[in-house]
């Protein structure tokens, strides 16, 4: 059985702190979290590895074990794992398979002959756990609520929960489940976050979606439709609007919890056509010649 290097997994140093380590855990959770990268293997054994190292070196007693017997676990090299090696009696290491890695119920438990936790004399009361992961959500999703599928790395198994979102939650909030239902002993308190859009993003209850105009249409004005989180409407862009310049609608963006709404922000990004036709062309060129603004000049 090879050795498993959490601190590696994790990319944290031996003596990296517990702040340090969990900013780790959470920014590779969130890059192999199963809603992010749906039907891939790979990232869901990554997913599922990264969450042991972290049930490990999370919790200040697991790492004090762990650190205990560091990497001189294989310095022998066999398969077979015997404690009275390390001065400890009469047991042997037979594997479950399920949940975490043969590794990690070898010293932590599982249904293995040998448990780690019977080397220390001051036997720790079991405690109800509290499960923290994150929960990505759509805009929409968080605006109007109802059931999201969730995937869920419970003890190295992959549990799949239905779970409700309340209308209007926002990023940062924290969702506490109970997790019996699904096999998993204790609450589930998940941490909300919005799904990255190069189109859409929330700043507070305000919305900003990205609206594409042609050159002529920000020159000369025009009108728009535009999605919002109730349906679609029409919107009058000023004449002479410029790229990056922001057009309000008024209680047309995020609803709240508290039933608190904010607005709706038009960000205006111009975009040339692909290519042009002569007539196109000739219009530009005689633009060109008439035109005495210079964007480059004071």
């Amino acid at each position: 059985m090879e050795y498993k290097d959490y601190y590696q997994i994790l990319g944290v140093d031996k003596n990296a702190s517990q702040d340090e380590i969990k900013k780790a855990y959470r920014r590779l959770a969130k890059k192999y979290h199963p809603d992010l990268n749906p039907n891939d293997k790979k990232a869901q054994e990554k997913f599922k590895e990264v969450n042991e190292a972290y049930e490990v070196l999370g919790d200040e007693e697991k790492r004090k074990q762990y650190d205990m017997f560091g990497s001189n676990f294989n310095f022998r090299g066999g398969e077979h794992f015997d404690p009275s090696q390390f001065g400890f009696g009469g047991y042997s290491y037979t594997g479950d398979g399920r949940g975490f890695s043969d590794f990690f119920n070898l010293f932590f438990g599982g249904k293995s002959g040998f448990n780690i936790n019977d080397l220390f004399s001051k036997a720790r009361r079991p405690t109800r756990q509290k499960l923290e992961s994150d929960l990505y959500l759509t805009i929409e999703e968080a605006y109007r609520g109802g059931r999201k599928e969730v995937s869920l790395n419970y003890r190295g198994q992959l549990k799949n929960l239905s779970v409700k979102i309340p209308r209007g939650i926002l990023p940062g909030k924290k969702l506490r489940v109970k997790g019996e239902k699904w096999g998993i002993d204790g609450d589930i308190l998940f941490k909300i976050h919005f799904k990255e859009d190069d189109r859409t993003r929330i700043d507070g209850l305000n919305i900003i979606s990205k609206v594409d105009l042609l050159p002529w249409e920000a020159a000369l004005g025009t009108r728009v439709i535009v999605k919002t989180l109730e349906g679609k409407i029409k919107v009058n862009i000023p004449k002479g609007i410029a790229a990056g310049k922001k057009v309000r609608i008024p209680k047309k963006g995020f609803r709240d919890m508290q039933d608190k709404v904010g607005d709706l922000y038009i960000e205006i990004n111009i975009v040339n056509p692909p290519s042009l036709t002569k007539e196109e062309e000739e219009l530009y060129k005689r633009l060109s010649e008439i035109s005495t603004y210079n964007p480059r000049e004071d």
